[in-house]
């Protein structure tokens, strides 16, 4: 069993690098020089302390939203409306830290990302109770949430909380006091360092040490068996898809005090659904989600520091994303459509449990 769980951990890593093997021989064929895109990316994701400072700055939403993601996945459920709880969890939290910007740092910061995370958990729960009540599919209902999450940023940085002094050219809101930023501009610092050490050791120890943990195993395993030994699946699918909704909204309470310091309208588009990819190829673990989350940071900050240095165009760099997103996704969907078909067409047949249904058939 160790043999095939390490087969199983190590083929996202070999997913991902014949993605990035197939576009650099894209951009070879297109004429580009494939030794100078390499030694971009590397210049831009470690090659530095700068580079390295880049890094760290995407790793650490996609990995505090991948810890959540993971969850659900893991569950047998599929939360794919990150982008959104990251969004309302962002708003959630800069409106506590503007409507109290004269309150001593020490309890409006705590106070505001105690909000993002609540914010995120509620925006998450929709999809989940959609789907363990009615047995609507989370995807759908998790994907739809995340164009609802956008309207709702663009509205609130165009009314509510628009910057009143700003030039008008782009939908921002006004900036947090200075003494509430857990960063500067570049998104790194010890506070949220911390943080993330905290969430992995507590994604382990929850892993591996709580009950809760064995439930979420056993009914993303095998829900049939997790409903004889008593386990109800939709119990189990609401907690993951708070906590992956807390997770979540911390995270885009971690942009608005860190980093940005206030919201504008599509902020980090792609944040969300990246994390999601995190979590594939992290295999669930949160050992593993942390290093994927430095490797997809890193590809981040290589993506970005790239048109510096050579004439790659924007549409080659959002191929890359984009392959790479779409193979993992692919070598993915056999588990996914195994565990989705485990789990029964209704949320009813589900939660039945073994007692029930034998009283059933026994009375005809």
């Amino acid at each position: 069993m160790k043999h095939l769980s390490r087969l199983e951990a190590a083929r996202p890593v070999a997913v991902v690098a014949v993605s990035l093997l197939l576009a650099l021989g894209i951009f070879g064929l297109s004429g580009y020089s494939v030794g100078e895109i390499l030694n971009g990316a590397i210049e831009g994701s470690v090659g530095s302390a700068a580079a390295w400072t880049q890094t760290l700055r995407w790793a650490i939403p996609l990995l505090i939203i991948a810890l959540g993601v993971g969850l659900t996945f893991q569950a047998g459920y599929f939360n794919v409306g990150a982008q959104g709880q990251m969004y309302v969890g962002a708003i959630g939290s800069l409106a506590v830290g503007l409507e109290w910007h004269d309150g001593p740092a020490l309890v409006v910061v705590p106070s505001a990302l105690a909000a993002g995370i609540a914010l995120g958990m509620l925006w998450s729960l929709i999809p989940g109770i959609l789907r363990t009540r009615l047995g609507a599919d989370e995807v759908v209902t998790s994907l739809m949430m995340n164009f609802i999450a956008v309207l709702l940023l663009e509205w609130i940085c165009t009314g509510p909380l628009k910057n009143r002094d700003g030039s008008g050219q782009a939908a921002t809101t006004d900036m947090l006091s200075p003494t509430f930023r857990l960063s500067g501009g570049s998104g790194v610092s010890l506070t949220l360092l911390v943080i993330c050490a905290l969430l992995v050791v507590a994604a382990i120890m929850l892993h591996s040490r709580t009950r809760l943990g064995l439930e979420i195993r056993l009914v993303g395993r095998n829900p049939v068996m997790a409903q004889w030994m008593g386990i109800r699946a939709s119990r189990v699918g609401l907690v993951v898809f708070g906590l992956s909704g807390a997770a979540a909204g911390l995270a885009g309470a971690v942009e608005v005090f860190g980093p940005a310091g206030s919201l504008r309208a599509g902020f980090s588009p792609q944040v969300g659904f990246m994390a999601v990819i995190v979590a594939l190829v992290g295999a669930f673990g949160p050992v593993r989600m942390l290093l994927a989350a430095l490797f997809f940071g890193g590809l981040r900050a290589a993506t970005l520091y790239l048109p510096i240095v050579n004439d790659l165009p924007q549409a080659g760099l959002d191929m890359l994303n984009g392959m790479v997103a779409v193979w993992i996704t692919v070598s993915a969907l056999p588990a996914i459509l195994a565990r989705r078909s485990s789990r029964g067409p209704t949320p009813a047949r589900t939660d039945k449990t073994p007692s029930e249904s034998e009283t059933v058939s026994a009375h005809g």
